[in-house]
């Protein structure tokens, strides 16, 4: 008797097909890096190390806005980019795919993708992109994450390449603790590949990228150029030093050309956010500051509300989890709340992630003010906006414009959205975005409305961080497809 197979059944191998297309994708994404230099995503979703079941949630991503995608679908787009012998670039399947529904079924695969892509089409190769030296200042929480994600981009060694980082020694074993450090973390997970340590080079391999560890108290001193390290961009993540007297001390090290801070910069320092300013980096400015976590989460929500809406004025709340700075138990501390337990207590404090705003973006001049509350939390903020626009506005308009501008707009890589009725904070923990609007969070009153903004205030920081890095170094490849 033939047995007939059930709804079940016919689900689990729709399953199964899904999945094996997903598998071939795998080695697809992986050449395309490896060979040349192409970045591919999902609506800004990295393909490149997934897994299969990863692969098929972010074709699931847009469902909410467009009709999901499907693998049958974007299989065939890998395989001919595969054959297009292209140079460096990073390239959205989605937005791509998108574009091509767009045009209609009168041009072929190959021809619409040769339109798109003809800056890179047949510039394979090897990569042009100069490489440039970076050296990581310190290596706390936001040190280690750049380390991760610099040596995720590694791929040919083209682009920005992390040749050191520069501490004090805390101890006999100090750098076997530092690698065990970076190879686990509590919030963030296991270190994605393996790694070695030589303690008698003091040097950490890591997934292929050699890593020079240097000792050092004072940041005048280190001779770069003794460890073949040249015209380096160095990155501050101390926190110590934030005005231009104390960042240019790196200056006056050999091997070092630039340097990036990893917080707000005092004084006149350009204060950068990825997506919004970084043009105005100049070739002249050898110190910048990557602004703060926050400041990052919401300039990109406050720019597409600014530009659609117009902003009169406002308030922005951030609840923030606690850092470093706080004390775990009651304890003297410099700052006002700060001495209180951070694991006990909410804690408020100021923040100037507010006024910063008007850096990014100087038409926010005088417009917002702010206040922090610390949470006890690890991992993950929210701010809160509160702001009077120029014209009136329904919560549904209003939330259909961010998600669409989130995934086709010019900040699709700083700007994330969600609509769920049960997401919390360790629900992003990893988000590659500046901050991620919470659809299902948003209130309207006439021209009044508060926006919820979520931002792993580490790793999307630490994301925002590297694009910053490769504007210095004008390594970033082109985008596709174009805006």
């Amino acid at each position: 008797m033939t047995q007939q197979s059930t709804p079940a059944d016919e689900h689990l191998a729709e399953w199964a097909d899904r999945q094996a297309k997903a598998e071939a994708m795998i080695p697809l994404v992986g050449r395309l890096y490896r060979e040349n230099g192409v970045v591919t995503s999902i609506h800004g979703r990295p393909l490149l190390g997934q897994s299969t079941t990863d692969i098929l949630k972010a074709h699931r991503f847009a469902r909410r806005v467009d009709v999901e995608l499907d693998v049958v679908d974007t299989l065939p787009v890998l395989e001919a980019l595969a054959t297009l012998d292209l140079g460096p670039a990073s390239i959205d399947i989605a937005r791509l795919h998108r574009r091509r529904l767009e045009a209609g079924d009168g041009v072929a695969l190959e021809e619409f993708l040769r339109n798109e892509l003809g800056d890179v089409v047949g510039q394979g190769g090897g990569d042009a992109r100069p490489s440039t030296d970076v050296v990581l200042y310190g290596f706390g929480r936001i040190g280690r994450l750049l380390a991760r994600i610099l040596i995720e981009h590694a791929g040919g060694g083209h682009g920005l390449k992390l040749r050191a980082i520069v501490v004090r020694k805390g101890s006999d074993d100090d750098l076997a603790k530092r690698a065990s450090l970076l190879r686990r973390d509590s919030v963030h997970g296991s270190f994605a590949g393996t790694i070695t340590v030589d303690e008698e080079n003091n040097t950490i391999f890591a997934n292929g990228t050699l890593i020079q560890v240097i000792y050092s108290d004072n940041p005048a001193t280190v001779d770069y150029t003794a460890y073949g390290i040249n015209d380096a961009i160095v990155v501050d993540n101390t926190g110590r030093w934030r005005d231009e007297a104390g960042l240019a001390q790196h200056l006056e090290c050999p091997g070092v050309a630039r340097v990036l801070l990893t917080a707000p910069g005092k004084g006149d320092l350009p204060n950068i956010v990825s997506g919004i300013n970084d043009d105005a980096i100049g070739d002249d400015d050898r110190i910048v500051t990557a602004a703060s976590c926050t400041t990052n989460a919401i300039v990109p929500a406050l720019k597409a509300i600014n530009d659609e809406y117009g902003i009169v004025g406002g308030h922005v709340e951030t609840v923030h989890s606690f850092t470093n700075d706080q004390n775990l138990i009651d304890n003297f501390h410099k700052g006002e709340r700060r001495g209180r337990s951070a694991a006990l207590n909410m804690v408020l404090t100021e923040t100037g992630a507010a006024k910063a705003v008007a850096k990014a973006l100087p038409e926010l001049e005088g417009k917002l003010t702010g206040n922090s509350i610390r949470v006890p939390t690890p991992d993950v903020s929210m701010a809160i906006l509160n702001l009077t626009l120029d014209k009136a506005v329904e919560r549904e308009s209003l939330n259909d414009y961010l998600r669409h501008t989130s995934l086709y707009g010019d900040m699709h890589k700083q700007l994330d959205f969600i609509d769920s009725p049960d997401v919390v904070s360790t629900d992003f923990v990893g988000n590659r975005h500046a901050g991620i609007v919470d659809g299902r969070a948003t209130i309207t009153s006439g021209d009044r409305c508060v926006l919820y903004v979520w931002y792993d205030n580490e790793f999307g920081y630490s994301c925002q961080v590297v694009r910053v890095l490769e504007e210095m170094a004008k390594v970033h490849p082109p985008a596709f497809p174009r805006v």
